[in-house]
């Protein structure tokens, strides 16, 4: 027997196997833990999206919510049921959801709503459950908020359709800008044709169709919808001192008739009836406003002049209150402000301007108007398309709004639009127009722009 195990002892068959026997609990150990780890970086990438699409979510509710916080856990919740694909219960304790300052930040931005989300989840993992009493704890968390980039030049209100629309040969040289549509349509903006739109960005709510139209640094979609930045801009009624001036009657007597505004208006002098009835000089109301093709020198107003110049469709007035642009307008520090004197009706004039008509127009800095150039009433009854065309020699400083109405920009040359701030229901851009835009956010623009406060923003991930 001691032979034999002597002569053993020396064989060197079936080493192999010895060594493959010894090593074999190490093999399964390594392809246990490496399952284990595969599923566990699966379930974390999986509880992972379900965090981050719960805090964007929460972030959103916040920002249609103002701010509070009342509602964001339901909406979390609600998300999770969408979004959380580990098919798998969360554990105790979550979601777990804080906000603002006890969130966590990677982001160096200016932000505002921040919501984090912290998901975990027990489950046994196949290999290592033979060895722990209970699965490990498996979890991820999601910070977002939103992110100011600036105040748009331009903000299409409507809910629907393209309501921001680049076709023909329009031209738009806005690269300090950020051309916002509220449209939540697939096709929220569109620049078609042989259009070419540069700009810092094009956003909205809805979807943007990329496009080689578009010369832009970064697109934006399904963001927040932006509210009417001039919303609390409203014409005070009591301040409309409207021009006209007493015409004899055919049979004795006189009547009161009301004035136009139009190159033979002597501004400086015209009269309006004050509230007892007593004829004063100052007004700054007219039932439209008109300039000709033919009369070379156009219509300036004074320079002693500074404010709004209300263009008045009071019925009981017998105007349009429209304005109708085809020659010269040039004033300083005024408000061209299309309402109505009388505040029961809802009519209100519209803006048409033709190829060859040349409109300069600086906003003023102080009061009720202050950072607009044009303004029309929100009570339009809507639905109408306002012109501004034109050559070149158009310069508008400051903010055009038209809340109810499309904005039409269709003509030739090379428009110029300071501190723009263009607010329309549907803003388009049609044939040959060309315009250059700069931003209310632009150093030239401190002090002047109107609608400050409005920042275009985006609901991103931060941490």
């Amino acid at each position: 027997m001691i032979s034999f195990v002597r002569k053993l002892w020396h064989n060197k068959r079936g080493n192999a196997i010895m060594i493959a026997a010894a090593c074999l609990p190490m093999i399964v150990a390594c392809a246990g833990l490496a399952s284990d780890t595969i599923q566990w970086t699966l379930w974390k990438r999986q509880l992972q999206r379900a965090a981050d699409s719960g805090a964007i979510a929460g972030v959103y509710d916040r920002q249609a919510a103002s701010g509070s916080t009342s509602t964001v856990p339901a909406t979390v919740s609600h998300d999770l049921t969408l979004n959380d694909h580990t098919w798998m219960s969360l554990a105790t304790g979550y979601p777990d959801i804080k906000y603002d300052a006890n969130c966590p930040v990677t982001s160096t931005a200016a932000m505002s709503n921040r919501v984090c989300v912290t998901l975990g989840i027990r489950q046994a993992l196949p290999f290592s459950s033979l060895f722990l009493s209970s699965g490990p704890l498996i979890v991820a968390t999601a910070t977002a908020a939103t992110i100011s980039t600036g105040t748009p030049c331009a903000l299409a209100l409507s809910g629907t359709g393209t309501a921001m629309d680049y076709s023909g040969n329009a031209t738009v040289n806005a690269p300090t800008c950020i051309l916002y549509s509220d449209s939540s349509s697939a096709n929220s903006a569109s620049a078609g044709g042989s259009s070419s739109v540069t700009a810092k960005s094009i956003a909205g709510v809805g979807g943007i169709a990329q496009s080689n139209n578009w010369h832009v640094q970064s697109y934006i979609p399904y963001s927040p919808s932006l509210p009417d930045p001039l919303s609390n801009v409203t014409p005070d009624t009591n301040d409309m001192k409207c021009a006209g001036h007493y015409e004899p009657g055919k049979k004795g007597g006189s009547t009161w008739v009301y004035d136009a505004l139009d190159e033979s208006t002597d501004m400086v002098n015209a009269t309006y009836l004050d509230a007892s009835g007593n004829v004063q000089k100052g007004a700054n109301c007219w039932t439209s406003l008109s300039t000709s093709a033919s009369n070379k020198g156009g219509l300036t107003v004074p320079g002693s002049y500074s404010g709004p110049i209300y263009i008045d469709a009071n019925s009981g007035h017998g105007g349009t209150g429209s304005v109708d642009m085809q020659g010269k307008f040039n004033c300083d520090s005024c408000t061209v402000v299309m309402t109505n004197s009388n505040p029961t009706e809802n009519t209100i004039g519209t803006w048409s301007a033709n190829a060859q008509s040349q409109t300069n127009i600086t906003s003023p800095t102080s009061g009720t108007f202050a950072g607009i150039a044009v303004y029309q009433d929100r009570r339009a009854a809507g639905g109408n398309i306002d012109k501004i065309n034109g050559g070149s020699n158009n310069v508008l400083s400051g903010a055009v709004y038209f809340p109810k109405d499309t904005l039409q920009i269709n003509g030739s040359g090379t428009s110029v639009s300071l501190c723009a701030l263009w607010v329309a229901n549907k803003i388009t851009f049609l044939g040959n127009s060309s315009i250059a835009l700069s931003s209310p956010d632009d150093t030239v623009c401190s002090g002047k722009e109107a609608g400050a406060g409005n920042p275009v923003q985006m609901v991103r991930l931060v941490g």
